[in-house]
């Protein structure tokens, strides 16, 4: 195994102040500091963040892993105290954190005063022990706008390696100032100065943001790279939403942005390579608000964070600290961990037929789960079954009959958005839905009063009107208690438009777009109150998801991934949100590889182990029996059925899904590629090839073993690879496309 370590130029740690003498946890920082001692019982545990002065002109927060700098530009510099050393991608010398806008023009910053520096103890929901620090600054006399800028910086010592940051404008002058756009947290990132690449922008990237089907979320950073990271809003073609992050990583070091709000706040991310080989990136939002004399505007709860490894850390970080704001994540059920067949494979006019023909072969291949998808129904809004394809009681006889076979069945719908005579999609020409007909008042209206359109080109039910919160309801009620299916396969789920609907009454235009996750609050709480061990499985297509509704699904979904590699890396991005022991769908596997071009695209893909040896739940969408050429791309023939059988098998005898995920490998720099699942006393790793054609030999590493002997065996072709000894052992392999190993102690 090839692994990218850390040898150039580091920072050597600081002390802070003119001789200022301190300690972190323990760690010996200059002669004479010694070890503490543990205070007696009766007395308040301090905070280990230590905060002074720098002799680099900063007022620096240290942690017992990270140091963070303030400067009076407002720049706060990350660093990982890792090993003796300060290693940081930051370059604050000639970065601009901080840019207000105004009529169009850039309004002159106010400095930091660092001398009026005001530490005291940290207040806030992300812990008991922490430490704040308060600057603040005017704009000079001179400025045609006078501001007074307030920047609260916050370290917790339940997260060490993450700053909270907050920014406060007040306008001090006698005029109104109108706030075109807001620009905080302005980044210069050089990957260079770590060593361990020879470019600035040699680093690897994560990129949450909603924006377009197919796109990789994580990659390397190319020459002349640029992406707008949208988050929040719908944008123009129905895509949006996605989690609030950004993040950049190379072999020593890595470091986040993003907010910590539960709400899916309207804003972007943009992240460029510059001439220079630099990497910038801030957080940007257009307020267009008029600041009266005498009145605050506040930037979201923002963050940065330090680490080392991948965009794995950080998300896990951003996901704990989110809940310590009240955002909770539920235990999957226990079917959700079951594979799952879904109809799609018959497309838009699939019949009970179809659906109820692969009963036999679910049934020989230990498939629980059936998913009637896209086209049911009559329209989007009313949800009535299709008159031609299910007539009469079809529905329930279909549900019915899977449950007589002992098979649950889950049911595909998309939230929110309904028919209102206007425009089509590639399935039908869209209808006046009775939704429309009888609550036009429903829908979210644009600034022109015009129907507002969402994904699909539909109409907006706006999410914020409790009726159409108690709509959903009653249309999920329909679903589970009287048709009687398990569960619900949400798809195309991003964002909205903002509401400009007078009769709603909202306070902002957002309020639409904030309360987005209320819709899935309802109907995920309203099905596990029908069946308990139901399945709500919520598919944001081929984009990142929403922190939104996350909270409220039993199972993610890669969402439609481009092949193997995204649904690998999906299926641990899931894993970080939402806990190493989340139920995360790998979607069909015929979706593992894709042929084609424009829109003419075949899905052939056969790689479960992408999805099994990262603890994925399998799942597929074969047709069975033979209908004719046009299913013919996934019909499970003869050789196929031999491959689905031995890989379902595997997965159902291994269970990897309800292992815990374990973060041992760095995307990008663990050559191959590698994941690791403990489950059972057991260790399971999977290691996938650079190139799947061509065959992969080396020494690959068996991390997160305790000292001691064990058995390595290669699971998926049942071979004995022998014994290893060590605390981290490493195996001399050869092999093509991906290695399958079940590591147990002798």
């Amino acid at each position: 195994m090839r692994s990218v370590s850390c040898h150039g130029w580091v920072t050597r740690l600081q002390v802070m102040g003119g001789g200022l003498v301190f300690c972190l946890a323990g760690i010996l920082l200059t002669n004479g500091c010694n070890k503490p001692t543990a205070p007696p019982a009766h007395e308040k545990v301090a905070s280990t963040i230590v905060v002074g002065p720098s002799p680099g002109g900063s007022v620096d927060m240290k942690s017992p892993s990270a140091q963070f700098s303030i400067y009076p530009s407002g720049y706060v510099q990350a660093s990982l105290l890792k090993d003796g050393k300060r290693l940081s991608l930051d370059e604050p010398q000639g970065a601009v954190s901080d840019v207000l806008f105004s009529s169009g023009k850039e309004i002159p910053q106010p400095g930091l005063d660092l001398g009026s520096a005001r530490t005291s103890d940290a207040q806030g929901a992300w812990g008991k022990l922490g430490k704040r620090v308060e600057l603040s600054g005017r704009s000079a006399s001179r400025d045609p706008v006078q501001l007074e800028k307030t920047l609260v910086v916050e370290v917790y010592d339940d997260f060490p390696g993450l700053a909270l940051l907050k920014l406060t404008y007040k306008n001090v002058g006698t005029v109104d100032v109108l706030l075109d756009q807001v620009k905080t947290m302005g980044r210069r990132l050089n990957g260079a100065l770590t060593g361990a690449q020879p470019q600035p922008f040699d680093l690897w990237s994560f990129h949450g943001s909603s924006v377009r089907w197919g796109l990789d979320d994580v990659l390397p950073l190319q020459k002349d790279f640029s992406r707008v990271n949208p988050f929040g809003a719908q944008l123009p073609d129905g895509h949006g939403g996605g989690i609030p992050l950004v993040t950049f990583w190379n072999a020593c070091v890595g470091e986040a942005i993003g907010h910590l709000d539960p709400r899916p706040v309207v804003l972007s991310m943009p992240v460029k390579v510059e001439k220079d080989g630099r990497v910038t990136v801030s957080i940007n939002s257009e307020p267009r608000l008029r600041l009266k004399p005498g009145e605050n505007y506040s930037t979201p709860q923002v963050f940065v964070a330090v680490y080392s490894g991948d965009f794995y850390e950080p998300l896990r970080l951003y996901s704990k600290a989110l809940q310590r704001t009240g955002w909770r994540i539920p235990k999957p059920s226990n079917e959700a961990y079951n594979i799952s067949w879904c109809g799609w494979g018959y497309e838009f006019d699939v019949t009970p037929a179809q659906m109820l023909g692969t009963v036999p072969k679910l049934r020989e291949l230990g498939i629980k789960w059936a998913t009637l998808d896209d086209r049911w129904f009559d329209n989007y809004g009313d949800w009535d079954p299709r008159s031609d394809t299910f007539p009469g009681d079809a529905m329930k006889k279909m549900v019915d009959d899977y449950h007589k076979q002992g098979i649950y069945a889950q049911i595909w719908w998309l939230p929110i958005g309904a028919e209102d005579g206007q425009a089509k999609y590639s399935s039908h020409k869209y209808k006046m839905s009775r939704v429309v007909r009888d609550h036009p008042d429903w829908l979210v209206l644009d600034k022109n009063g015009k129907h507002a359109r969402m994904v699909r080109d539909l109409a907006v039910l706006c999410p914020a009107l409790p009726e159409v919160q108690q709509y959903h309801k009653q249309l999920t009620e329909k679903f589970i208690r009287d048709w009687g299916f398990d569960g619900h396969k949400l798809d195309n789920i991003y964002s909205v438009p903002a509401c400009y609907n007078p009769k709603h009454q909202h306070k902002f235009p957002q309020d639409s777009i904030y309360a987005i996750g209320e819709i899935f609050r309802v109907i995920f709480e309203t099905t596990r109150q029908q069946k308990p061990e139901s399945v709500t499985q919520s598919c944001p297509c081929g984009t990142p998801p929403s922190q939104a509704w996350l909270p409220f699904m039993d199972q993610a979904v890669t969402a439609d991934p481009v092949g193997a590699a995204q649904v690998r890396r999906r299926i641990k991005m899931y894993k970080a949100l939402l806990g190493p022991e989340s139920a995360v769908y790998g979607d069909h596997v015929e979706l593992s590889e894709m042929v084609g071009q424009g829109d003419n695209w075949k899905e052939i893909g056969r790689d479960f182990a992408s999805t099994l040896g990262t603890g994925g739940v399998v799942g597929t969408k074969f047709t069975w029996p033979d209908y004719g050429p046009k299913f013919k791309a996934v019909y499970l023939d003869t050789e196929k059925e031999a491959h689905w059988k031995k890989w379902i098998g595997l997965y159902n005898a291994k269970m990897l899904s309800k292992g815990t995920f374990r973060n041992l490998y760095v995307t990008g720099y663990d050559v191959p590629e590698a994941y690791a699942i403990e489950k059972d006393g057991k260790m399971y790793y999977a290691f996938f090839a650079p190139d799947k054609g061509v065959p992969w030999k080396g020494q690959v590493e068996l991390r997160g073993l305790t000292p001691g002997q064990y058995r390595v065996f290669d699971y998926a072709n049942e071979k004995d690879l022998g014994q290893v000894v060590g605390e981290r052992p490493s195996l001399s392999v050869e092999f093509t496309e991906h290695l399958l190993l079940e590591v147990s102690r002798l």
